[in-house]
């Protein structure tokens, strides 16, 4: 049985079908393939074969196991033999695998690239190499130990290590079952210590089932059907969390910016303290390192001692509405090419992975971090897959030969740093998170808007001087309870405690207390209890008596005794105060480092300036110049068109080939070489009205190979009839790298 080769296979196949086989295999295109030959050598190597198992599910998979079983890599096989191993439709499968040129031929004759052998599996469907002269072995008089050790071997994979084989023995000295098998010729030995079970052997003590267990279909799939509009606002509760926690963290580390590790990435400490700081786990507190780099709001200062600082990107990101902040984390994740799920083991020579560490890189990582969420996003809103092992098992099924050794767990990580990104809610995709997906972060954000609820302009003042915010806060609202109250929990009602310190703070950023009165009364649902009011007015009458200048600074009081207090006390010696009248007292360190050491002594002094107003002396944070996002763009797809031009390329170099019948083309050796001897040419054809084979580079820096029939060469063109697509062309003449006479057939 013979069959076609698959070159002649791939020209027969029309311009549809090449152009999917294109988009299916995208490396093939690249570079274009000059003709069909080209095109068929490289869907036969095997790094490409290799590629274009990775997207077969594995019924697919094992369809094209199973032709190798058929030696279908060696000679033609009949599609009858292949259904036989099978007691499901296989049809399908195999149109698949004709699709993307895994298998060509009809049905009496199909054939699988040679090196499919290598690329998929050296023992397909576990069954080892064929010795024909096995073929219907009688194992009638096996003992029980001879058919175990056949089993085992059946099962697969067909190789067993053993000290057995290290000797030839006869039938009539063999002590163990692998001694007797070898003997009886039902046992190949590779080597001293490894044997392998024939395919026909094999394929006999399986008997109905000569392929194993075949999993024809996908696992079911457990879930779970919830309220969308409950899944959308949990994701967007999770969302404004993403965004508070980010906030902290770009504040955290524009007053303290975290060294930078030689080796790269956050150091534990750092990283434990900053996890501290946000009151969340050290994993959350990695993945929002890991998101802040690659959204470009922090980078590697790269200077002689490098540190994490935040950028001038962070500031506009501060300023942007919560669903646009959202939207730059959500893609950031979303393109992240590192795995944080590393984070916190250890590589293979026994290093902690820390955040940032290069070890995370994986450039794969936003494809299949997009496999798991598409898998979501193809169950109907609402409806979640709660069985992540389960997930990972229906993912497994699809694509069996993607992820590596971490592909059950890439699952589970993508479901939890979804979930706190706020593109997964309940085990299901949220809307916003489908519009990411399908349409980017803008609309994605204008989603998001719509999904949260409209922000609020009171707060509920306690008795206990706890502040309760029942939603989000318009932003002017949000700033000022922050500057005068900490957060003590946050959620969907954030809970916030006002205390002296806090008070004092609202007083340093220039509020007076007139002002904190008017914004409880004013902003308030429920009455301001007078314990607040008491607070701020006592908090009022101690801050700002005493006054602090430049000097390098100094420090001014009304009332002369506390001012003899200050300078007795012992943190003036440090702070080298010393009186210049009754009521100034005068230091050599900044005004800022003045204060700050009153304050820690007990004493509650505020910054003015030159016209006597209170000064806000808060440093504004440490800001480095953004170098946007640290990932790769990835590579987009052709387009249909470009996909049908590039077949129409293939085509057209097939069409030179055939024209040319390669010895039939020639240059005149009176002509010579170079520029020249191409221009002479290209004229002689114009005047006697052949064709010529040009090789040329085209706009884009291709190579191509036309046949042209010339009809006008001057003035740097060379204009003709494109014999492939029967159109005049014109060719730039410093273009044309090569030209040759296509010589006429003699019939």
């Amino acid at each position: 049985m013979s069959g076609t080769t698959l070159a002649e296979w791939l020209r027969a196949q029309d311009d549809t079908a090449l152009v999917a086989l294109l988009r299916a295999r995208p490396d093939l295109a690249t570079p274009p393939p000059a003709d069909t030959v080209v095109l068929a050598t490289r869907v036969g190597s095997r790094a490409s074969v290799a590629r274009a198992c990775e997207d077969l599910d594995t019924l697919a998979l094992t369809v094209l196991e199973a032709l190798l079983v058929l030696d279908a890599d060696q000679r033609p096989a009949r599609f009858a033999d292949l259904a036989a191993l099978f007691d499901v439709d296989v049809r399908p499968a195999v149109d698949l695998l004709r699709a993307r040129a895994l298998v060509w031929g009809d049905d009496e004759a199909m054939s699988t690239p040679p090196a499919t052998r290598d690329a998929v599996h050296p023992f397909p469907c576990g069954l080892g190499r064929s010795v024909p002269a096995l073929a219907g072995a009688d194992l009638a008089d096996l003992g029980d130990d001879e058919r175990r050790v056949l089993d085992a071997l059946a099962a697969g994979p067909p190789i067993g290590q053993t000290k057995d084989a290290a000797h030839v023995v006869s039938l009539a000295n063999a002590r163990t079952p692998i001694q007797k098998l070898l003997a009886r010729g039902l046992l190949v030995r590779r080597d001293a210590h490894t044997v392998e079970l024939p395919r026909e052997i094999g394929l006999v003590v399986r008997g109905d089932r000569p392929l194993g267990d075949v999993h024809a279909t996908e696992p079911p799939l457990a879930t779970t059907d919830r309220d969308p509009l409950t899944v959308d606002s949990t994701g967007g509760g999770a969302a404004l969390e993403l965004s508070r926690h980010v906030e902290g963290l770009l504040a955290a580390w524009s007053e303290e910016p975290p060294a930078v590790l030689r080796s790269g990435g956050v150091g534990v400490r750092d990283l434990r303290k900053l996890a501290k700081d946000l009151a969340v786990d050290e994993s959350r507190a990695a993945l929002l390192v890991e998101l802040v780099v690659n959204a470009g709001l922090v980078v590697d200062t790269e200077g002689a001692e490098p540190e994490w600082a935040p950028t001038t990107q962070a500031d506009s990101w501060l300023t942007a509405a919560p669903e646009h902040r959202w939207a730059t984390l959500a893609q950031a994740w979303l393109d992240l090419p590192r795995l944080p799920g590393l984070i916190g083991r250890r590589d293979d020579r026994d290093r902690l992975l820390n955040p940032l560490a290069p070890e995370l890189n994986r450039p794969a990582a936003p494809r299949d971090r997009r496999r798991v969420l598409d898998a979501l996003a193809a169950l109907p809103p609402g409806t979640g897959a709660p069985d992540v092992d389960g997930l990972a098992a229906v993912l497994a099924w699809r694509a069996p030969r993607r992820g590596g050794k971490l592909r059950d767990e890439l699952v589970r990580w993508t479901v939890e740093e979804g979930t706190a990104v706020g593109v997964v809610a309940l085990h299901a995709l949220t809307a916003q998170g489908r519009t990411l997906l399908g349409e980017g972060p803008g609309p994605a954000a204008k989603r998001l808007g719509d999904a949260l609820p409209a922000p609020v302009d009171h707060v509920l003042v306690q008795a206990d001087l706890t502040v309760v915010a029942p939603g989000r806060l318009e932003p002017e609202l949000a700033e000022e309870i922050a500057l005068v109250a900490d957060v003590e929990s946050a959620g969907g009602a954030t809970v916030y405690r006002v205390h002296e310190g806090s008070v004092r703070r609202a007083f340093d950023a220039g509020r007076t207390a007139a002002d904190l009165h008017e914004l409880f009364r004013s902003r308030s649902r429920t009455p301001v209890p007078q314990s607040l009011t008491y607070l701020v007015d006592d908090a009022a009458r101690k801050h700002g008596r005493l006054r602090g200048g430049a000097a390098g600074s100094f420090l001014r009081c009304d009332d002369p005794v506390l001012v003899t207090e200050v300078a007795a006390h012992p943190a003036a010696e440090r702070l080298e105060l010393r009186k210049i009248a009754p009521t100034v007292l005068v230091s050599p360190y900044p005004l800022a480092e003045v204060l700050d050491g009153l304050r820690a002594a007990g004493f509650a002094p505020a910054a003015e300036g030159p016209d006597g107003r209170v000064l806000d002396l808060r440093p504004a944070g440490r800001r480095v110049p953004s170098r946007g996002r640290r990932r790769s763009p990835a590579p987009t797809p052709p387009s249909a068109e470009q996909l049908a031009e590039l077949v129409r390329l293939v085509r057209a170099g097939d069409q030179a080939a055939a024209t040319t019948g390669g010895a039939r083309v020639s240059v005149p050796g009176n002509l010579g070489a170079g520029p020249s001897a191409t221009l002479a040419l290209l004229q002689q054809a114009a005047r006697e009205g052949r064709g010529v084979l040009v090789d040329f580079v085209d706009g884009h820096g291709t190579a191509a190979r036309r046949v042209i029939k010339p009809q006008v060469v001057g003035g740097g063109v060379l204009e003709g009839v494109d014999v492939s697509y029967g159109e005049v062309r014109r060719f730039p003449l410093h273009r044309i790298t090569s030209a040759a006479l296509v010589e006429e057939d003699p019939a």
